[in-house]
């Protein structure tokens, strides 16, 4: 059984409500969505609707001390609050893009990855997984290949 984790909004809210010349100067672009699908919040693993502001980024996504060290841009709606997903569950938001899936070790080393459907994504956790080695998954949205979520053994 696998979980997938959204990233925590303690990490975002100190750039919440601020004005976009504050957030320009912090590095973070703000964008108001325009289509849905288009702009995935890492937080709430949701499209935001359109007309929601929201904020673009970098951000480490894989901060282990390894040659496969990495950070992308990615979205996180303004005021976005945390979520917990429940075991096995997959939000639409993964459910409906091309992923890349990579397997890693716990030092951080890439073990394997995978692209996919993300219609079938739980079959690749699964299938990645039953590698005793692999500690832990890095979802991206290939197209683009920012940063989705983490996947975790439960």
């Amino acid at each position: 059984m696998f979980q997938i984790s959204a990233l925590s909004s303690k990490r975002f809210r100190h750039f919440y409500g601020r004005g976009d010349a504050e957030l320009a100067t912090a590095g973070v672009i703000v964008r108001l969505a325009d289509t849905k699908p288009g702009y995935p919040c890492r937080v709430t693993l949701r499209d935001a609707a359109p007309g929601t502001r929201m904020l673009l980024l970098n951000y480490e996504h894989q901060s282990a001390a390894s040659p496969f060290r990495s950070s992308h841009a990615i979205f996180v709606t303004d005021g976005a609050d945390d979520v917990r997903l429940a075991p096995g569950e997959i939000p639409e938001q993964i459910r409906v893009r091309l992923l890349a899936v990579r397997a890693f070790s716990e030092a951080g080393m890439l073990l394997d990855a995978d692209v996919t459907e993300g219609s079938i994504a739980g079959d690749v956790f699964t299938r990645l997984f039953a590698n005793p080695e692999a500690a832990y998954l890095h979802v991206h949205f290939a197209k683009y290949g920012c940063y989705a979520a983490r996947v975790d053994r439960v």
